[in-house]
């Protein structure tokens, strides 16, 4: 990336073979990351923390609690393009070049010239349609149940209907996630760094998981276990594990492609 923005049209690259190896020392240099530039993880944390809390607040304001469960749970949907500013933060460490926020910023608002809006809106268009799915998962399987507020009657999600809903709900949840890890674990840090559109490198995201797998798979989890425990105390641990996450996926990604 210049400081212009601007790129060469790049080649695709080649997939490499990852290991076990590679995912610690990955996560060991996300977290070296965040110690020596810890006020830009901070930052860019905030506006993801920020906006899960503002959401959570408009939902439980208007009365809709039953909204706020798929909506937390497919929040972390959007983390990988909040995370562009924290692979830009790596990326300028890992070459030895200044850090400053004017710099930082600049080439994050320039990406809107880009390929990764595109990617931005397919993640977004999951997020909206995972919460159309789980409303009328909702409907289906406890629709023709009496009314119950479920804010204050969890009991609901006992019954066999409750039950089968929350069976239902997390399979076709894992889908959704499992597709978008695909296609977006490499995908945003590699248009970050070179000039290809949003597909290929969509593909090529989804051809390292390919041919990594059970790697991925446990990339996969551990993202996904890190960012649960993050949000449970009202998104603040998000504050640590987005950072270290963030940089962490540059550092694999920098191992995972040619």
């Amino acid at each position: 990336m210049t400081e212009q923005g601007f790129l060469p049209p790049s080649a695709v690259p080649g997939v490499r073979l990852l290991t076990l190896t590679d995912l610690r020392a990955a996560l060991a240099q996300g977290g070296r990351d965040f110690l020596r530039a810890p006020l830009y993880g901070l930052f860019f944390s905030a506006v993801y923390v920020g906006g899960g809390i503002l959401l959570w607040w408009a939902l439980t304001a208007s009365g809709q609690i039953w909204w706020t469960i798929p909506v937390t749970l497919g929040f972390p949907l959007l983390g990988p393009f909040v995370a562009v500013g924290l692979y830009e933060v790596s990326r300028r460490i890992e070459a030895g070049a200044r850090l400053d926020w004017r710099g930082v910023l600049g080439v994050v608002f320039r990406q809107k010239d880009r390929q990764i809006p595109a990617i931005a809106a397919i993640i977004v268009v999951f997020f909206l349609f995972w919460n159309f799915l789980a409303h009328m998962i909702f409907a289906l399987f406890m629709g023709l149940q009496v009314m119950t507020n479920v804010s204050s009657s969890w009991e609901v999600f006992l019954t066999p209907n409750g039950i089968a809903m929350i069976a239902v709900g997390t399979m076709v949840g894992a889908v959704f996630a499992g597709l978008l890890f695909a296609l977006t674990v490499v995908s945003l840090p590699l248009l970050l760094e070179r000039e290809l559109d949003f597909v290929t490198a969509m593909l090529t995201s989804f051809a390292c998981v390919r041919e990594n797998p059970g790697v991925m798979l446990v990339w996969g989890i551990t993202i996904a276990v890190l960012l649960f425990a993050g949000m449970v105390p009202m998104f603040l641990g998000l504050f640590v594990v987005l950072p270290v996450l963030g940089h962490a996926s540059w550092h694999l990604y920098r191992r995972a492609l040619d």
